[in-house]
Parts: structure tokens; sequence; C-alpha cells
């Protein structure tokens, strides 16, 4: 067993923000390299063939376990797995730890598979991007949040169609078949990475899979997880200023500090609007509140002037 690196005080607040955190070659050559051994592979495509047989044919051949939800998440791989070795490294136990606390609880995985061109025109099937969605948009909790880890086993270029994703999103519930209309939003991240590259995602953030123009098949695994405990003040606390004193606002001669929690909650997305993007800052001091355990906390007097109304 190894100790966990646990994430900084900047580190969650970014989280909080915009709702990732991403950590490119994280993942050892030898762990992508098993993982990619029992992920499972494609046949070659048949002319005439299904298309979705072809994704059939990956599962029956993977080594993935299949995984009730609810499972604890320590006890979701085989031990010597390439899962089981990857979420024992420090900083993936880190990461975990910092924003879902102990003992975190399966939801479910998914190995998501994104085939060249060849595959769909030998099935005649239509070879598109993924429509934007938001996971679970169904969620009553004012708050509390599911962590998802996207994991890239191996190298992703641009042709291959990487995850895009739009930070700052992840606190705007909407209906995902209003989000399908979107395909392309300013500020918008795909992911073009290195082998064993990680992305932990708020549940709520707006994502989709792009189009594979490459000719090589894309792989990327998902493991959703949620608390099973207290998410409050669960990462390095050792930076978290003792006091939050309210900085002056509009009429400001000296630049922010650079990285402090405030700077980094107020910093808005290239996709915000001058007004409604405010709303967002007022989501993002509930979310540090509650993650901080700290109900008094404010950023800019962005929800205490609502309080005090």
């Amino acid at each position: 067993m190894t100790e966990p690196i646990l994430l900084t005080s900047a580190q969650v607040a970014s989280f909080v923000a915009r709702g990732f955190l991403r950590f490119d070659a994280a993942v050892p050559a030898d762990i992508n390299a098993q993982f990619m051994a029992e992920a499972g592979r494609a046949p070659e495509p048949v002319e005439g063939g299904r298309f979705f047989d072809v994704q059939a044919s990956v599962m029956a051949s993977s080594r993935i376990p299949e995984v009730p939800a609810g499972t604890p998440l320590s006890e979701a791989y085989p031990p010597g797995s390439a899962l089981a070795r990857l979420l024992d490294l420090p900083r993936v136990k880190g990461a975990i730890r910092s924003l879902l606390g102990e003992a975190p609880v399966f939801d479910h995985h998914f190995l998501h598979v994104t085939y060249p061109p060849r595959f769909h025109a030998a099935a005649a099937h239509e070879n598109v991007s993924q429509h934007t969605h938001q996971d679970s948009t169904v969620d009553p909790r004012p708050q509390a949040f599911d962590v998802q880890m996207m994991y890239y086993p191996h190298a992703v270029t641009r042709a291959m169609g990487g995850t895009r994703f739009i930070p700052g999103t992840h606190l705007r519930k909407v209906s995902e078949v209003a989000l399908g209309r979107y395909q392309n939003m300013v500020g918008q991240q795909h992911m073009v990475c290195d082998a064993g590259t990680l992305l932990f995602l708020h549940h709520g953030i707006w994502h989709g899979g792009g189009v594979n123009l490459s000719d090589d098949t894309r792989y990327m695994f998902k493991v959703r997880m949620h608390a099973s405990g207290s998410q409050k003040r669960q990462w390095d606390l050792s930076d978290l200023p003792q006091r939050n004193a309210q900085r002056p606002i509009f009429f400001v001669k000296t630049p922010p500090e650079r990285g402090s929690v405030e700077t980094i909650l107020t910093t808005p997305e290239p996709w915000f609007e001058q007004d409604t993007g405010r709303l967002e800052y007022v989501n993002r001091v509930k979310l540090w509140r509650y993650l901080a355990d700290d109900p008094a906390y404010d950023a800019d007097y962005w929800l205490t002037r609502l309080e005090h109304a």
C-alpha cells in the first residue's frame, strides 16, 4: 500500500471552479501496457458486418471485470490487475481521497472505444462525434458530487478525436437533450495527450467523445465513484489560509494575488456572459463552502451581498 499524495488547496479550488483536474502521463508505461493487454481487442472490420458486433467482440475478449454498483472502490478490481495498480498510485489515491474522502464507492465503469473510419465504412455506419451531454442530470444533491476518472492508456492525437469538455459547466444542470445541440463552445478543451494521462471530472461537466479520423482505434476507460462519508476538508490543508479576509473589488489598483483561492474562484471561463456568468461565482462559492466546511466563506462578496439583501 502506498501513501496518497493529497491535493493542494489551489488544486481543489481549481476543481471547484472549473470542474476538472488533469494529470498528464501520470500512469507508468508498464501499467498502460498491462491495461491494453487486459482491455480487449476489436477484430478488423468485415464488409457488411454489423458495427455494434465489433464492440461486443471487445467486451467478450476483455479481462476487465463486471463490478456491481455500490462495491467499495478498493475491492472493485483484482489485486495485481492494471486497474488495481493504477488506483494504488500515490497521485491517484490522493486525488480521490481529497475529493471523495475515505472509502470511496464504485458506481460504474465503461470502456469507451472509438473506431477509425474503415470500421464505419465496412458496416455502412455513420462516423460522427458523440453529442455534448451531462452525466446524471437528475441529481437533487445541492453540493455533493461524484467523480469520474477518465484514463487514456495510450497517446491520443488530435485526429483521434479525444474527449472534449467545457470547463466551468459542471454547476449548470440542464437537460441533456438541450445540450445535444451544442457541438462547439468557446473555451472547450480536447484531450490530446500522452499515454497514461488522467482526467478527474465533476460528474456534472458538459462533455462528449470526438470523432476518430485517424487510422488507429482510440481507447478511454472511465470509472465513476462517489463518497461513502464526508467530502469536507479531505485535502492537504497546510496551504489553506486561516482567515478569509475580503479584498477590494471593481475599483482595484493592484492586481489580484495569483493562485489564491479567491482568484481561482472568480476567474471566468471564455463562455461566461458578462451578467449571468456571475451566477457561476455564486455556485462556486457555495461548493467551496461545502468542501471547506466554512459556511461564512465568501470570495469578493458574491454570496454575502445576497444573504444580507
